[in-house]
């Protein structure tokens, strides 16, 4: 071997170094393969720089991070949407949020319905979500489209918001949102209406879809009503508490952000600008330049209460 390490211009120090950083390596690897198993085993749709920002390994990268678990299988499927649940009304309301400037919760909320398929049978789910913290205040599981389930929604979101009026009460076109008895409740607690005509326009709702059907609920087996109401309420108590947003300043979860920067005078409160319309992906409107616009456009003011 002494004969060989000459050969090859290596010493056997360098070597014994080598084999000693690459079970170092080795060892690290597998610890944090168990810590990235056991945020998976929570958050199954966590994506992989979701997943550094969440461990933040100082030995490596994000870059490498990424590079590594691509490489032992960790990519996250994507899935489609291609049901429709929205039933378009004749009533309409302007929309009352594109390009305003948001600097509170309970200011702006905006609700949506999506499906999910158990078996073959099809379930809705509807989220209603304040835009600023990004806390889904209130939700509902049913096996219909009627409007009884986004006035369960409504009623559970104005436990955390009892006493504030003023609220923006955002949707699309669909015929829940303009039921008598949705709009009756929504004007008893002095909500203004608002909605969109297509799905930029609503588009923090559509994504909170998204996340809660995408990275939580396809790894799960369910195969009951019942087992679907269980695991939506897991992961929305999961997205609330635990689940880190980027476009959230220092990478907060929800309650994290409301809790903490919520405290702070409203001068130094982050603002953010609602924009929608024009973009061609609905996940653009929950980027960090929300937050930290670069340059800020021509913005109306929310109305503070």
């Amino acid at each position: 071997m002494n004969s060989v390490y000459c050969i090859s211009g290596v010493s056997k120090q360098a070597v014994h170094k080598h084999n000693r950083a690459y079970i170092d390596y080795s060892d690290r690897l597998q610890e944090l393969i168990t810590q990235v198993d056991e945020i998976r085993s929570i958050h199954p749709g966590c994506g992989l720089e979701k997943l550094y920002d969440s461990l933040c390994p100082p030995w490596l990268g994000r870059d490498k991070f990424i590079s590594v678990f691509m490489e032992l299988g960790y990519r996250v499927r994507k899935t489609r949407n291609y049901r429709r649940t929205t039933i378009p009304t004749i009533l309409y309301y302007p929309n009352l949020i594109e390009g305003l400037l948001v600097w509170d919760k309970n200011r702006v909320w905006q609700t949506d319905i999506t499906y999910y398929q158990v078996g073959d049978r099809f379930y809705y789910l509807t989220f209603i979500i304040d835009i600023y913290t990004k806390v889904i205040r209130g939700y509902q599981v049913s096996d219909h489209m009627r409007a009884d389930a986004n006035l369960a929604a409504l009623r559970m979101a104005l436990t955390e918001a009892q006493g504030i009026t003023g609220i923006i009460h955002h949707s699309d076109r669909g015929s829940q949102f303009v039921d008598s008895d949705y709009r009756a409740i929504l004007t008893k607690h002095g909500f203004q209406l608002s909605m969109g005509l297509i799905a930029q326009e609503n588009a923090y709702a559509e994504r909170v879809n998204g996340i809660i059907k995408n990275e939580y609920l396809v790894y799960k087996s369910i195969n009951t009503f019942r087992q679907l109401k269980k695991e939506v309420a897991s992961a929305i108590d999961h997205y609330n508490n635990k689940r880190i947003h980027r476009s959230l300043p220092n990478k907060q979860t929800p309650r994290e952000f409301e809790n903490e920067l919520l405290s702070l005078s409203t001068q130094n409160r982050p603002k953010v600008i609602v924009y929608a319309e024009g973009f061609s992906k609905i996940s653009t409107t929950s980027s960090r330049t929300d937050f930290t616009p670069e340059t800020e456009p021509q913005v109306h003011v929310c109305p503070m209460v």
